[in-house]
């Protein structure tokens, strides 16, 4: 697989979930994670949350900026790894902000407590197992009766 085709691959699969988990590290030193909706996936690898400026968040990647974005549908999972800044943008935040933004952040995109959180990706892993719970099961079932591990298709991409 090129580059090309494993950004494409990622791309698909983290194109239709909504939330991911954002793990930084705290400015304590401690890892933390959180919920956040993704907002756009320009993918390059680049992904963009929007929120409060005087979060826990920003603070966190203020002082340590390299995260972590998992993303995670119950067949398919996605890893990134990269860098973390925020971004003061009113126009981008006007474009992307919607109503499952308006219901999680006060203010609208012209609030100036509200930011963008732009990650740059470095790399992505990615895990995606074959079709629906039913099939899921039935190779599960199918690798005990065998000892044959489930076949899916996994990858590391560099960004």
């Amino acid at each position: 697989m090129t580059d090309q085709d494993g950004v494409a691959k990622v791309t698909a699969l983290i194109k239709g979930m909504r939330v991911a988990m954002l793990t930084t590290t705290s400015v304590e030193g401690g890892l933390r994670s959180r919920p956040l909706a993704t907002q756009e996936v320009e993918f390059d690898g680049d992904v963009s949350f929007i929120v409060r400026r005087d979060s826990s968040v920003v603070a966190d990647v203020a002082a340590h900026p390299s995260v972590n974005v998992a993303y995670s549908d119950g067949s398919t999972w996605v890893s990134l790894s990269g860098t973390a800044h925020v971004v003061n943008d009113e126009a981008k935040l006007a474009e992307l902000w919607n109503t499952f933004t308006g219901a999680w952040l006060e203010g609208g995109p012209e609030d100036p407590g509200n930011v963008l959180l732009h990650i740059s990706a470095d790399s992505a892993e990615y895990w995606d197992s074959p079709g629906a719970k039913v099939v899921q099961l039935a190779n599960l079932v199918k690798a005990k009766v065998t000892g044959r591990r489930i076949e899916g298709d996994t990858g590391k991409v560099e960004l």
